[in-house]
């Protein structure tokens, strides 16, 4: 399926290309041909050789989702959440052959906590991302500054193992990977032969009503309209989840509670699936 961007391109008869590599100069050629001021790269997936890098004449700049130097790399905005970070944001910046490492034009902040889901997050970045890539190309030519060379963390590529839940994790953890994870590789766990993909949940370290047993991953609490889990430390408490039964469409916890009594049990306990990639 083409992007907003290819779309809008195709509509207006603009030519796109779509090298699967840019390794060989030759693939460059159509970009040699336009003999642009300035080449720009967002959420790319490709890494820019050098002899990419020199055709603009003012270079090239990436729109990255992140305050660098802190998550340099492909998923910054999953990891800043998933690392529990109050902010992240935005930066401007002339990319160099290292990853993300280059002088940043600018850059604007962004508090985590204001968003109700990933989703706002991510078109909230964009939309700043917008703005301050516009203002930068405004003000071409100009001097960016050096990233510091201190804060330097790296955002790895999401992979099938991230969606894993360990229960024997941190409650506010978990919760944060839930969030980070739930708009496009939802966090994954089973009860007994169902899996579970959790959208929604929150943490909390206090339930006065329900004594901890020791063992993660325990559905804590029978009430049809809640499923809380223990974990190593504080309990979640599940709003939405999606399995593989049924229709296999998201619903609330009191949806899961009824019409499955017999999968969402008291003290049946929640584990890793053995096979998260084939899902």
């Amino acid at each position: 399926m083409p992007n907003p961007v290819k779309s809008l391109a195709n509509d207006l008869g603009l030519p796109v290309y779509q090298p699967t590599s840019l390794r060989d100069p030759e693939s460059a050629t159509p970009l040699q041909g336009f003999a642009p001021d300035v080449l720009i790269v967002a959420a790319y997936g490709l890494l820019l050789p050098e002899h990419v890098l020199n055709i603009p004449t003012h270079g090239c700049i990436n729109v990255h989702a992140s305050l660098l130097p802190r998550w340099r790399g492909a998923a910054p905005i999953e990891r800043a959440v998933m690392a529990g970070d109050s902010e992240t944001g935005v930066a401007i910046m002339q990319m160099e052959k290292g990853l993300d490492t280059g002088p940043v034009f600018a850059r604007e902040s962004l508090a985590i906590g204001d968003c109700e889901n990933i989703e706002v997050l991510e078109n909230q970045l964009a939309d700043t991302g917008a703005h301050l890539l516009i203002d930068v190309l405004k003000r071409l030519p100009q001097q960016p500054e050096p990233q510091s060379t201190e804060g330097i963390t790296y955002a790895h590529k999401l992979t099938a193992a991230d969606r894993l839940i360990d229960w024997a994790s941190d409650a506010s953890d978990i919760a944060r990977q839930i969030w980070a994870l739930s708009h496009r590789m939802p966090a994954l766990t089973t009860l007994g032969q169902t899996q579970v993909q959790i959208l929604e949940a929150t943490a909390t370290d206090r339930l006065p009503e329900i004594q901890p047993k020791g063992r993660p991953g325990r559905q804590a609490r029978a009430s049809k309209k809640s499923i809380t889990v223990e974990c190593g430390s504080g309990w979640l408490q599940v709003a939405r989840l999606k399995i593989n039964r049924g229709k296999g469409l998201p619903m609330d916890a009191a949806a899961a509670r009824n019409g499955y009594p017999d999968v969402f049990q008291t003290d049946a306990v929640f584990s890793n699936p053995v096979s998260p990639a084939s899902s």
